[in-house]
């Protein structure tokens, strides 16, 4: 029997000699809910019972270091912390990148964010700022590191050059089969900094191993690192179906499957999925798709009944690691419903994540490709299809050199 999964804040709690070179030293978290240890400890509070460490302030990304915010781009405020009396900053409130006087309250910044394995999940891209800064202030990181839960599958096309954002940290596949540790080396690498930066390495992590592949399914709970981040079925689907984020069609927010299902009022989901089928069966491996309704009882089609098509991950029956490709899965869905509806408003034109000049679904996917590829009535599979194999490979040849884990 393989030993238990040790994640790096659990090591950290666990053996004083990685604490040594704290000894002295003001350190800060940077953390979310889903930062906890095995018996669902929160890191702040776990942390706060160390004698050898010296807690001076507290970070949280976007929705709060303890969970405070429910929907997306809604701001946390800056707090005390009741307990313990030290500063909480918020990294998604006034200010995304931490300040002069926020980097002035530590010496060490313990980074312990449980990511999704997505590039627009902006935890990464709140990451590469705390690099930034620390490397500019000659502050240390430490990242905790924790498991990618959907493992090292590579999906989607390259970020390019001019389309960084906050949902875009970098030229990275949308599905980039990284760590937050793997991720905070290869940061350091490609932007040339010159920063302290210490990871603590998971034990025993076997992405490659069923049926969790990539999340210790039946060892560890899974707690939500984001409001809509459920369960491990989301994370699985979800670098795919973020990009419903980008359109008129529900997600699901508002209802009890956000981020594996979606829909709209005037959908035909019957429909859609015999076009998906026709289009490009060899996209719909791995997961079964099902017709489904629902009812949102917030966010977008508030209270209208939604057709909809739920896409199910969950089981060894209708899950395929291997073969399961959700950013071409949801892609397919739109292109087949631009063959059945020409004329369906599929894209959302509103501020998204503060950008106010490029359509949503164009920095969701870091370039204007996929949607004009949806938008040519012209365009095969095909084409899609080798511009994103090109990618997928030139990332797995880049991303080598910075895996930390057996496979």
């Amino acid at each position: 029997m393989a030993p238990p999964v040790r994640f790096g804040l659990d090591r950290l709690l666990a053996e004083p000699a990685l604490r040594r070179p704290l000894a002295g030293r003001r350190v800060a978290l940077l953390a979310h809910p889903a930062s906890v240890t095995r018996d669902l400890t929160h890191s702040l509070d776990a942390l706060a019972t160390l004698p050898d460490i010296r807690l001076s302030a507290a970070f949280g990304p976007q929705h709060g270091l303890r969970g405070d915010k429910q929907d997306n781009m809604v701001e946390s405020p800056d707090y005390t912390d009741p307990l313990l009396g030290i500063p909480v900053f918020s990294l998604y409130g006034e200010v995304r990148r931490p300040t002069a006087a926020m980097m002035d309250s530590f010496d060490v910044l313990l980074v312990d964010l449980q990511d999704l394995g997505c590039r627009i999940y902006t935890f990464i891209t709140t990451l590469r700022y705390v690099l930034e800064e620390a490397a500019l202030h000659g502050k240390s990181v430490w990242v905790l590191d924790r498991p990618n839960p959907a493992g090292r599958p590579v999906e989607g096309t390259l970020l390019r050059e001019g389309w960084e954002s906050f949902v875009g940290a970098g030229p990275l596949p949308m599905r980039h089969g990284l760590t937050m540790g793997e991720l905070a080396h290869w940061f350091v690498a490609t932007l040339g900094l010159d920063v302290d930066l210490h990871v603590i390495d998971m034990e025993g992590w076997q992405p490659g191993v069923a049926p969790g592949h990539g999340w210790p399914l039946g060892e560890r709970t899974w707690i939500n690192p984001s409001p809509n981040a459920p369960n491990l079925w989301m994370a699985r689907a979800y670098a795919g179906t973020v990009m419903l984020e980008g359109t008129t069609l529900s997600e699901g927010r508002g209802t009890t499957r956000p981020l594996e299902l979606f829909g709209a009022p005037d959908l035909d989901a019957r429909a859609l999925i015999a076009e998906m089928r026709a289009l490009a069966p060899n996209w719909l491996k791995g997961c079964l798709l099902r017709t489904c309704w629902f009812e949102p009882t917030f966010h977008k089609h508030a209270g209208k009944l939604c057709a909809g098509v739920q896409i199910h991950v969950e089981d060894a029956a209708h899950y395929d690691h291997a073969t399961f490709r959700p950013w071409r899965v949801q892609a397919l869905a739109f292109k087949a419903i631009r063959r059945l509806w020409p004329e369906y408003p599929l894209w959302r034109d509103f501020g998204y994540e503060y950008e106010f000049d490029r359509l949503a679904i164009d920095l969701i996917n870091g370039s204007p490709l996929l949607r004009e590829w949806v938008d040519d009535p012209h365009a095969p599979a095909e084409a899609l299809d080798e511009a994103a194999r090109a990618d997928e490979a030139a990332w797995e040849q880049a991303r080598a050199p910075f895996l930390r884990y057996p496979a």
